[in-house]
């Protein structure tokens, strides 16, 4: 036998039915907004690559009720345009793309600092190339990505050289376009950083022209959006603190570094194995000295007239006394 249902209950089913999907939808928000993502910014090489390998970083920001997000650039200047873009909030580059992008507005502060190597990015030309010094350079076309670290590696060398910005034909071509032109002889030489180079080495036999062996070389740095890092500088400073202490392990256990991401960077092993062992680790705090030098960096810019303005590179240095000092603690050690 079926019961009827009565009147009133059947007028109270409309507002029975939202009350349902309101609570439904209120504890769906309240689930969303417990959730809080890092976005990261990573290049092939660098440390970055290997804690997302490792997941060492999920582990230590779960407890914070963090996810992490990894977001893949093939060079500094295309990370910090999604910096700039609130695409990402953390990532790293080398010491031009740093400078370009304080030149153009971008919101960023600098949270941390690498050695760069000597002999991880160079500038590159073809094994039968009739070009042997730096000063062969004049008049030739020279592929670089504009903005990047060996943006001004190359700036550096045709200085030391006796030789302007303006005697060479920059060609400005992100690294895949770039090999290409350089396989197809569309340029004479390629300034190019690990691991592009290293494969360039490895599978076009290319030769060095010149690294960074006969001038001083600059920092790699990492970089967060200024929002981010005034609102979450828990955050920063445990990835700041996981950066130093897999640097550590990378540096004594190279071997173990380039069997963990070959795989994932999808490159030959060889390849891989010659940029590990050729980059210095120890992630440090910034200080006034490694401001000075990126001062530099920027100036030499700024005077060959590749960015439009001159600036102050420490109006851009993360003020964080608690953070830093911690971080110099480590390095310390």
């Amino acid at each position: 036998m079926i019961k009827r249902i009565a009147p009133h209950v059947l007028r109270a089913l409309p507002a029975i039915a939202l009350f349902a999907c309101a609570t439904f939808a209120s504890t769906q928000s309240a689930a969303q907004d417990t959730v809080k993502v890092l976005r990261i910014g990573y290049q092939k090489s660098g440390l970055l690559a290997i804690i997302k390998a490792q997941h060492t970083l999920d582990q230590k920001l779960t407890p914070l009720g963090y996810t992490v997000k990894w977001f893949e650039f093939p060079a500094g200047p295309q990370l910090l345009e999604a910096l700039n873009a609130n695409s990402i909030d953390f990532g790293s580059t080398g010491a031009p793309p740093a400078v370009f992008a304080q030149a153009a507005g971008v919101r960023f502060v600098y949270v941390g600092t690498e050695p760069a190597g000597v002999t991880n990015e160079a500038v590159i030309v073809k094994a039968d190339a009739p070009l042997h010094t730096v000063a062969d350079l004049k008049g030739k076309r020279v592929a670089l990505q504009k903005g990047s670290s060996s943006n001004y590696l190359l700036l550096a060398l045709l200085q030391k050289a006796g030789l302007r910005y303006t005697d060479i034909q920059p060609v400005y071509l992100p690294p895949a376009d770039a090999r290409a032109a350089f396989e197809n002889g569309t340029v004479d030489a390629w300034a190019i950083w690990d691991p592009y180079y290293a494969a360039a080495q490895h599978a076009l036999h290319a030769r060095t022209l010149a690294d960074y062996t006969s001038l001083e070389a600059g920092h790699n740095f990492y970089e967060a959006t200024r929002d981010f890092a005034q609102q979450h500088p828990d955050v920063v400073s445990i990835v700041l603190a996981q950066l130093r202490s897999t640097g550590v392990w990378v540096n004594a256990h190279p071997t173990e570094t380039v069997d963990l991401i070959a795989a994932q960077v999808g490159l030959d092993r060889a390849v891989v194995d010659k940029w590990v062992r050729r980059v210095p680790y120890g992630t440090r705090p910034i200080t006034d000295d490694i401001v000075r030098a990126q001062q530099s960096v920027a100036d030499a810019f700024y005077d060959a007239r590749l960015i439009p303005q001159r600036i102050t590179v420490k109006d851009n240095v993360w003020q964080n006394p608690a953070a830093t000092a911690k971080l110099a603690a480590a390095a310390a050690k």
